[in-house]
């Protein structure tokens, strides 16, 4: 069936126009890419046909419909009370991420015999580190498999997510400036593992997020004031040939 906006058709040439410009910015292929290209013409009518009436002329498409918004769509910027509201009641979307910082040892067991041997060795450079935890990273340059043995062992700073599950667990249980207990075994091998920092899972302050979160809510009152706005123009809009779901 032709698609048509207050009697403009709009034709393939334009909807395939529509969907390579759309492929171009990176858009996924499929039914979904056709879809939008609709969309998006019909409302690009819509605002266009409007900004005629309203004899807004500022140069290109774009500019106009620039423009059109820019004068027809009015919202104000969130104060500061609104702000704090939202900080209040999603303070769980504030909460920095735990961060660590840590050194290993690793030992990388064979088969049979040989993987006794190694586990051996490990727990018995695990039990003179407890006694003088200060000789780690002399031990990590002469005994660790990892290439970060060459710098004592450190492997700088991560967060939770980025270490297999039973490293992970071991570091964030453990208090900075300690050695794990016991040796951790991973699908890499054996590791000593000395935490040397943490810091994280706290609250952001509303003063440190103040300024971005009044961006982003303002943003979101802008955002919903363009929806209702172009729900206005379908509503009054005569459109043959597809459905916009967004404003059905």
């Amino acid at each position: 069936m032709t698609i048509r906006v207050n009697g403009t058709e709009i034709n393939e040439t334009a909807i395939n126009a529509e969907m390579n410009r759309a492929r171009s910015a990176g858009h996924p292929e499929g039914e979904q890419l056709r879809d939008s290209a609709i969309q998006e013409l019909i409302l690009r009518n819509l605002m266009i046909a409007e900004a005629a009436k309203l004899d807004i002329n500022a140069g290109n498409e774009e500019e106009i419909i620039g423009t059109l918004l820019q004068q027809e769509v009015a919202f104000d910027e969130v104060d500061e009370a609104t702000c704090r509201t939202f900080y209040e009641e999603n303070s769980a979307s504030f909460k920095q991420g735990e961060m660590a910082a840590a050194s290993h040892i690793l030992f990388t067991p064979g088969d049979g015999l040989a993987a006794s041997l190694v586990k051996a060795k490990a727990e018995g450079i695990l039990a003179d580190l407890q006694k003088n935890p200060s000789a780690f990273a002399a031990m990590a340059r002469e005994h660790s498999a990892c290439p970060s043995g060459k710098e004592g062992g450190a492997l700088g700073q991560f967060g939770r997510g980025q270490m297999v599950p039973e490293f992970e667990q071991a570091v964030f249980n453990t208090e900075p400036g300690n050695i794990t207990p016991e040796l951790i075994e991973t699908q890499f091998g054996y590791h000593i593992i000395q935490v040397t920092e943490r810091k994280g899972g706290d609250i952001v302050s509303f003063d440190e997020v103040k300024e971005r979160l009044q961006a982003y809510l303002t943003d979101m009152e802008g955002r919903k004031a363009t929806h209702a706005y172009l729900a206005k123009l379908v509503s009054e809009a005569t459109i043959e040939g597809y459905e916009l779901p967004a404003f059905a």
